[in-house]
């Protein structure tokens, strides 16, 4: 392709502004959750890959650990098994277990890394089954009804929580060039597997390889005031602030609490930003503005 010399000159004075990021973020290591629209629209599937493959070119090693809910749902309705939800968790027999780890490590994982390797880098899949790489025990729900003096213990089948990762597997294939694709299946000490929450399994894998970064990619613009407005540039104590007068409520709490256990727990800053804007994870680590919500511990 050829390029008239505006677009040229605007492609170089891009280029050149990035340098200090780049500088400031070679060798460091972002863990990125991918998932919601970012995943299945095919021009943002296309941005997305490519962003992973520049990142890695410029030195910053990048960790994608990805959802598949929706995928999830279309196989089970199509082989008829019903979906069941608890407390926003999929209920997960061994047989929903099955079709879960095939459409995740199987369908999902496989997408991703080709969209990866077409781009011209090199990534490969994992399951956290993968040489132990998460290993995991089962999630207790606890619900609490008015009917019930004692909060009742809900037995969801087959969803786990992280219980360790195994940081040499990643730490391995980042040293070779290699984009790890993780799926957040976990395995228990018995051998048996878990459905984990990507949010969750991307957070905990941030934390233990105490990464630079770690980036949510929502299906929203980021974090809301309670007048609509996004807020950004927020600290560990500020964003409790917010979850206790009830600006952070519903859906959006799992993924904050997330944010947060990453800050407070070796990862220098968590970020939830829009996936359906193209190029949204360069433009929050190569840009002042960014895409969404940056918070930090302090």
């Amino acid at each position: 392709m050829t390029l008239d010399r505006d677009t040229a000159m605007q492609v170089a004075s891009v280029l050149s502004k990035g340098l200090p990021y780049i500088q400031r973020f070679t060798g460091k290591t972002v863990v990125v959750k991918y998932g919601g629209n970012a995943m299945e629209n095919e021009e943002l599937k296309s941005s997305f890959a490519r962003d992973m493959v520049l990142m890695k070119l410029v030195g910053i090693n990048p960790i994608v650990v990805h959802g598949g809910g929706p995928q999830i749902g279309e196989l089970l309705a199509k082989l008829n098994i019903p979906s069941e939800f608890i407390n926003g968790m999929r209920v997960t027999d061994s047989q929903t277990m099955d079709v879960v780890e095939m459409v995740l490590g199987g369908q999902v994982n496989k997408q991703i890394v080709s969209l990866i390797n077409k781009q011209g880098g090199t990534a490969m899949g994992l399951t956290g089954k993968d040489a132990n790489l998460i290993r995991a025990r089962k999630l207790e729900v606890v619900e609490k009804t008015p009917e019930n003096t004692r909060p009742e213990i809900i037995d969801i089948g087959h969803v786990g929580e992280v219980e360790s990762v195994n940081t040499d597997v990643i730490e391995m294939l980042t040293r070779s060039n290699v984009i790890p694709v993780i799926a957040p299946v976990g395995v228990g000490a018995d051998g048996a597997s878990y459905n984990i929450n990507a949010d969750l399994v991307a957070g905990k894998v941030a934390e233990a390889l105490k990464a630079e970064k770690l980036i949510l990619l929502t299906n929203v613009s980021g974090l809301k005031s309670k007048e609509g407005q996004v807020l950004t540039g927020l600290n560990a104590r500020q964003v409790n602030d917010l979850i206790d007068d009830g600006t952070i409520h519903g859906g959006m709490l799992p993924k904050i609490r997330c944010a947060l256990s990453a800050v407070e727990n070796g990862v220098r800053t968590a970020h939830i930003i829009d996936g359906r804007v193209a190029h949204a994870t360069l433009l929050e680590i190569f840009t002042d503005e960014g895409v969404g919500t940056l918070i930090s511990r302090t």
